[in-house]
Protein backbone atom coordinates (compact mmCIF):
# COMPACT_ATOMS: atom_id res chain seq x y z
CA UNK A 1 0.00 0.00 0.00
CA UNK A 2 1.91 3.21 -0.77
CA UNK A 3 1.71 6.34 1.71
CA UNK A 4 -1.56 7.85 0.28
CA UNK A 5 -3.35 4.52 0.72
CA UNK A 6 -1.96 4.12 4.18
CA UNK A 7 -2.82 7.80 5.32
CA UNK A 8 -6.45 7.20 3.86
CA UNK A 9 -6.79 3.39 5.91
CA UNK A 10 -5.71 5.56 9.14
CA UNK A 11 -8.59 8.19 8.64
CA UNK A 12 -11.37 5.86 8.01
CA UNK A 13 -9.86 3.12 11.26
CA UNK A 14 -10.19 6.86 13.42
CA UNK A 15 -13.21 8.51 11.51
CA UNK A 16 -16.01 7.19 13.43
CA UNK A 17 -14.47 8.25 16.58
CA UNK A 18 -13.23 11.65 15.54
CA UNK A 19 -16.92 12.38 14.27
CA UNK A 20 -18.69 11.36 17.61
CA UNK A 21 -16.30 14.10 19.15
CA UNK A 22 -17.08 16.88 16.62
CA UNK A 23 -20.24 16.50 17.19
CA UNK A 24 -19.83 16.96 21.01
CA UNK A 25 -17.68 19.49 20.98
CA UNK A 26 -19.80 21.71 18.76
CA UNK A 27 -23.31 20.63 19.49
CA UNK A 28 -24.70 19.90 15.95
CA UNK A 29 -26.96 17.10 15.58
CA UNK A 30 -25.63 15.53 11.78
CA UNK A 31 -22.43 15.07 11.29
CA UNK A 32 -20.77 12.87 8.22
CA UNK A 33 -17.32 12.42 6.63
CA UNK A 34 -15.45 10.45 4.24
CA UNK A 35 -11.83 9.84 2.56
CA UNK A 36 -10.59 11.36 -0.49
CA UNK A 37 -9.86 8.10 -3.23
CA UNK A 38 -7.69 8.79 -6.73
CA UNK A 39 -9.49 9.14 -10.19
CA UNK A 40 -8.19 9.79 -13.44
CA UNK A 41 -10.38 13.28 -12.53
CA UNK A 42 -8.84 14.46 -9.65
CA UNK A 43 -8.84 13.30 -5.90
CA UNK A 44 -12.75 12.69 -4.91
CA UNK A 45 -14.06 12.14 -1.77
CA UNK A 46 -16.65 9.45 -0.19
CA UNK A 47 -18.62 10.34 2.49
CA UNK A 48 -18.26 6.91 4.63
CA UNK A 49 -19.42 7.61 7.65
CA UNK A 50 -22.49 9.33 9.14
CA UNK A 51 -24.32 10.32 12.34
CA UNK A 52 -28.14 11.94 12.71
CA UNK A 53 -28.83 11.12 9.57
CA UNK A 54 -32.39 10.33 8.73
CA UNK A 55 -31.17 7.63 6.22
CA UNK A 56 -28.28 6.06 4.55
CA UNK A 57 -28.15 8.44 1.45
CA UNK A 58 -24.98 9.88 2.39
CA UNK A 59 -23.00 7.21 2.46
CA UNK A 60 -21.22 6.19 -0.32
CA UNK A 61 -22.07 9.78 -1.77
CA UNK A 62 -19.20 10.77 -4.31
CA UNK A 63 -18.33 14.28 -4.18
CA UNK A 64 -16.26 15.61 -6.87
CA UNK A 65 -13.98 19.10 -6.25
CA UNK A 66 -15.49 22.20 -7.22
CA UNK A 67 -19.04 20.88 -6.46
CA UNK A 68 -21.50 21.38 -3.26
CA UNK A 69 -19.57 22.57 0.00
CA UNK A 70 -17.24 19.40 0.17
CA UNK A 71 -16.07 19.71 -3.70
CA UNK A 72 -15.21 23.52 -3.04
CA UNK A 73 -13.67 22.49 0.48
CA UNK A 74 -12.07 19.47 -1.39
CA UNK A 75 -10.67 21.83 -4.19
CA UNK A 76 -9.62 24.74 -1.89
CA UNK A 77 -8.13 23.13 1.17
CA UNK A 78 -9.53 25.45 3.69
CA UNK A 79 -12.78 24.94 5.90
CA UNK A 80 -16.34 26.33 4.80
CA UNK A 81 -19.55 26.99 5.80
CA UNK A 82 -23.08 28.01 4.38
CA UNK A 83 -25.96 28.76 6.66
CA UNK A 84 -28.66 28.15 4.33
CA UNK A 85 -27.42 25.42 1.94
CA UNK A 86 -30.90 25.76 -0.53
CA UNK A 87 -30.34 29.25 -1.17
CA UNK A 88 -26.57 29.78 -1.29
CA UNK A 89 -25.15 31.39 -4.28
CA UNK A 90 -21.63 30.42 -3.09
CA UNK A 91 -21.40 26.90 -4.15
CA UNK A 92 -23.22 24.37 -6.57
CA UNK A 93 -26.59 22.77 -5.77
CA UNK A 94 -25.54 19.37 -7.17
CA UNK A 95 -26.30 17.25 -4.02
CA UNK A 96 -29.52 19.31 -3.25
CA UNK A 97 -31.92 16.12 -3.52
CA UNK A 98 -29.81 14.49 -0.59
CA UNK A 99 -28.89 17.49 1.39
CA UNK A 100 -32.11 19.64 0.94
CA UNK A 101 -34.46 17.47 0.06
CA UNK A 102 -33.87 13.95 2.42
CA UNK A 103 -31.75 15.48 5.02
CA UNK A 104 -33.54 18.69 5.59
CA UNK A 105 -30.14 20.26 6.19
CA UNK A 106 -29.85 24.14 6.62
CA UNK A 107 -26.78 25.30 7.87
CA UNK A 108 -23.71 23.17 7.41
CA UNK A 109 -19.68 23.42 7.79
CA UNK A 110 -16.70 21.38 5.84
CA UNK A 111 -13.41 21.27 7.34
CA UNK A 112 -10.66 19.34 5.70
CA UNK A 113 -7.69 17.04 6.75
CA UNK A 114 -4.83 17.93 5.03
CA UNK A 115 -1.66 15.80 5.11
CA UNK A 116 1.61 17.02 3.06
CA UNK A 117 -0.72 19.71 1.38
CA UNK A 118 -3.46 17.31 0.25
CA UNK A 119 -6.69 16.60 1.26
CA UNK A 120 -7.44 13.46 2.64
CA UNK A 121 -10.77 13.86 4.13
CA UNK A 122 -13.81 16.25 4.93
CA UNK A 123 -15.37 16.06 7.97
CA UNK A 124 -19.00 18.07 7.96
CA UNK A 125 -21.45 18.86 10.73
CA UNK A 126 -24.89 20.63 9.91
CA UNK A 127 -28.18 21.55 11.34
CA UNK A 128 -31.79 21.40 10.76
CA UNK A 129 -33.11 24.58 11.88
CA UNK A 130 -32.29 28.35 11.36
CA UNK A 131 -29.28 28.59 13.56
CA UNK A 132 -26.02 29.94 11.66
CA UNK A 133 -22.39 27.95 12.21
CA UNK A 134 -20.58 30.15 14.07
CA UNK A 135 -17.03 31.23 14.11
CA UNK A 136 -16.20 29.19 17.80
CA UNK A 137 -18.09 26.18 15.96
CA UNK A 138 -15.77 26.29 12.73
CA UNK A 139 -12.93 26.84 15.04
CA UNK A 140 -13.65 23.96 16.77
CA UNK A 141 -14.50 21.72 13.85
CA UNK A 142 -10.82 22.97 12.36
CA UNK A 143 -9.05 21.72 15.68
CA UNK A 144 -10.82 18.13 15.15
CA UNK A 145 -9.95 17.84 11.73
CA UNK A 146 -6.53 19.11 12.54
CA UNK A 147 -5.31 17.05 15.36
CA UNK A 148 -6.96 13.69 13.11
CA UNK A 149 -4.27 14.76 10.50
CA UNK A 150 -1.48 14.92 13.06
CA UNK A 151 -2.60 11.79 14.72
CA UNK A 152 -2.22 9.88 11.43
CA UNK A 153 1.24 11.32 10.50
CA UNK A 154 2.22 10.51 14.25
CA UNK A 155 5.74 8.79 14.34
CA UNK A 156 6.20 5.39 15.15
CA UNK A 157 6.79 4.64 18.91
CA UNK A 158 10.63 4.97 19.67
CA UNK A 159 12.70 2.02 19.95
CA UNK A 160 13.09 0.63 23.40
CA UNK A 161 16.78 1.28 24.21
CA UNK A 162 16.04 5.38 23.39
CA UNK A 163 12.45 4.07 25.54
CA UNK A 164 14.02 3.15 28.52
CA UNK A 165 17.31 5.99 28.30
CA UNK A 166 14.31 8.56 28.66
CA UNK A 167 13.06 6.81 31.52
CA UNK A 168 16.10 6.51 33.57
CA UNK A 169 16.50 10.10 32.64
CA UNK A 170 13.09 10.61 34.30
CA UNK A 171 13.91 8.98 37.60
CA UNK A 172 17.05 10.64 37.69
CA UNK A 173 15.21 13.70 37.38
CA UNK A 174 13.01 12.80 39.74
CA UNK A 175 15.66 11.99 42.41
CA UNK A 176 18.04 15.27 42.20
CA UNK A 177 17.12 17.64 44.69
CA UNK A 178 19.07 20.72 43.40
CA UNK A 179 17.05 22.91 41.49
CA UNK A 180 19.31 24.32 38.88
CA UNK A 181 20.72 20.98 37.92
CA UNK A 182 17.15 20.05 37.95
CA UNK A 183 16.17 22.68 35.44
CA UNK A 184 19.19 21.45 33.61
CA UNK A 185 17.88 17.97 33.26
CA UNK A 186 14.56 18.97 31.75
CA UNK A 187 15.80 20.64 29.29
CA UNK A 188 17.81 18.12 27.86
CA UNK A 189 15.27 15.56 28.47
CA UNK A 190 12.33 18.05 26.46
CA UNK A 191 15.22 18.32 23.90
CA UNK A 192 15.81 14.86 23.62
CA UNK A 193 11.84 14.22 23.12
CA UNK A 194 10.67 12.77 25.86
CA UNK A 195 7.60 13.68 28.11
CA UNK A 196 7.54 15.92 31.17
CA UNK A 197 8.58 13.70 34.35
CA UNK A 198 5.05 12.10 35.92
CA UNK A 199 4.44 10.99 39.44
CA UNK A 200 6.12 15.01 40.85
CA UNK A 201 3.13 15.00 43.04
CA UNK A 202 2.58 18.61 42.05
CA UNK A 203 0.37 17.90 39.02
CA UNK A 204 -1.60 14.95 37.53
CA UNK A 205 -0.81 14.22 34.03
CA UNK A 206 -3.99 15.79 32.95
CA UNK A 207 -3.94 18.39 34.43
CA UNK A 208 -0.10 19.08 32.73
CA UNK A 209 -1.69 18.28 29.24
CA UNK A 210 -4.09 21.24 29.85
CA UNK A 211 -1.63 23.51 31.08
CA UNK A 212 1.00 22.64 28.12
CA UNK A 213 -2.02 24.25 25.89
CA UNK A 214 -3.35 26.99 27.77
CA UNK A 215 0.18 28.14 27.47
CA UNK A 216 -0.18 28.10 23.37
CA UNK A 217 -3.23 30.22 23.72
CA UNK A 218 -5.97 26.99 23.16
CA UNK A 219 -9.52 27.64 24.43
CA UNK A 220 -10.80 25.34 26.87
CA UNK A 221 -13.17 23.63 23.50
CA UNK A 222 -9.67 23.44 21.50
CA UNK A 223 -8.59 21.95 24.09
CA UNK A 224 -10.89 19.33 24.92
CA UNK A 225 -11.01 18.86 21.39
CA UNK A 226 -7.11 17.82 21.20
CA UNK A 227 -7.23 15.93 24.66
CA UNK A 228 -10.23 14.17 23.85
CA UNK A 229 -11.86 15.56 26.43
CA UNK A 230 -15.33 17.58 27.30
CA UNK A 231 -15.18 21.15 28.18
CA UNK A 232 -16.47 20.81 31.59
CA UNK A 233 -13.45 18.23 32.31
CA UNK A 234 -11.06 20.38 31.05
CA UNK A 235 -12.64 23.05 32.84
CA UNK A 236 -12.12 20.61 35.80
CA UNK A 237 -8.70 20.09 35.46
CA UNK A 238 -7.53 23.31 35.10
CA UNK A 239 -9.48 24.73 38.40
CA UNK A 240 -7.76 21.44 40.02
CA UNK A 241 -4.07 22.64 38.60
CA UNK A 242 -4.78 26.21 39.84
CA UNK A 243 -5.94 24.74 43.02
CA UNK A 244 -2.94 22.85 43.37
CA UNK A 245 -0.51 25.50 42.56
CA UNK A 246 -1.59 28.37 44.74
CA UNK A 247 -3.33 30.56 41.88
CA UNK A 248 -6.23 31.64 40.78
CA UNK A 249 -5.93 32.09 36.62
CA UNK A 250 -4.92 29.99 34.04
CA UNK A 251 -1.99 32.07 33.04
CA UNK A 252 -1.01 32.29 36.40
CA UNK A 253 -0.75 28.73 36.60
CA UNK A 254 1.12 28.49 33.51
CA UNK A 255 3.89 30.65 34.71
CA UNK A 256 3.26 28.78 38.31
CA UNK A 257 4.48 25.28 36.37
CA UNK A 258 7.10 26.47 34.51
CA UNK A 259 8.92 27.70 37.78
CA UNK A 260 8.40 24.51 39.45
CA UNK A 261 9.29 22.58 36.84
CA UNK A 262 7.06 20.53 35.72
CA UNK A 263 6.02 22.73 32.57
Amino acid sequence: MDEGGTATAAIDRLLPERLRRLQQLTGVPVVFGGTTRRSPHGDRLVIGRSSGTHGDALRGLVVSPGLGLGGSVLQQGVPRRVDDYATTTTITHTYDRIVVEQERITSVFAVPVVLDGTVRAVLYGAVRDSRPIGDRTLRTAAVVAGQLGRDVTAPSPEPPAASAALDELAAVIRETADPALRARLLRIQRGLGGPAPRGTGLLAPRELDALRLVAVGASNLEIAARLGLSPETVKAYLRSAMRRLGVHNRTAAVHAARVAGVL
